[in-house]
């Protein structure tokens, strides 16, 4: 557990509650909602507008013979669904990394790990979203750095924890050159299927897998996460 749990006891509190209450994950525990926190805009991401077609349509009326044009428009905006990985429910015991964010505790199934470094420097990049830190050097490999709390939790409460913040280690996510920042390690654990309350991945927050019941902590959906930032997409996208 890091040092600043306790400074962050209040903000994290609330986002933990939302991510149970949403799903009716915990059934017997009633928490006060928290939809303005977790309630984003998505920027929509839009067909190009399809051009009018105009079509002459000829009238004769009592006097003279006018040609009046009949403009039809269709500019309608279309939304381009991303497409949804839905993670595979393992049938017997599997194990997952547990570690810590500003005192919120996540999950990765170690099937999906693909390795841990521990962060020394990071290269910033101009031009990216808000979450993105940089890139780390390991050796001759790159890989893009997400801070963790920025991207998974609404803009205005990472903005309150981005100060005490201190990340240490690099959760690299399979082979995708993207890798989660953390502050520390916690364990590996080994679940069993009925131990998380899987959740439906097509509605909010796909890359939500489930939450682990014991551990009142939230598994990732490795893929669905790294598809969401390859298309450069927050949690809340």
């Amino acid at each position: 557990m890091s040092g600043n749990s306790f400074a962050n006891e209040d903000v994290m509190d609330d986002y933990m509650s939302a991510l149970l209450s949403d799903d009716a994950v915990l059934e017997d525990v009633q928490r006060q909602s928290v939809e303005q926190l977790l309630k984003t805009a998505p920027a929509p991401r839009t067909e190009p507008f399809i051009e009018p077609e105009v079509e002459t349509v000829e009238t004769v009326p009592a006097i003279a013979k006018v040609l009046e044009p009949k403009v039809e428009k269709k500019l309608a905006t279309i939304k381009t669904p991303s497409k949804v990985i839905v993670p595979v429910i393992p049938k017997g015991e599997f194990q997952v990394l547990l570690f810590e964010v500003a005192g919120m505790t996540l999950a990765v199934p170690l099937t999906e790990l693909g390795g841990i470094h521990q962060i020394e420097s990071i290269n910033p990049l101009f031009g990216k979203p808000a979450w993105f830190k940089g890139v780390l050097l390991h050796r001759e490999e790159k890989f893009n750095v997400v801070d963790t709390a920025k991207w998974v939790m609404p803009e205005k409460s990472a903005e309150k924890l981005a100060e005490s913040t201190k990340y240490q280690y690099l959760i690299v996510l399979g082979e995708s050159g993207w890798g989660l920042s953390c502050e520390s390690l916690v364990a590996t654990e080994t679940l069993l299927p009925d131990d998380v309350k899987w959740r439906n991945v097509e509605g909010s927050r796909p890359w939500l897998s489930g939450m682990v019941k014991k551990k009142m902590c939230a598994l990732m959906n490795v893929q669905q996460l790294i598809n969401m930032l390859n298309q450069g997409l927050s949690s809340n996208d």
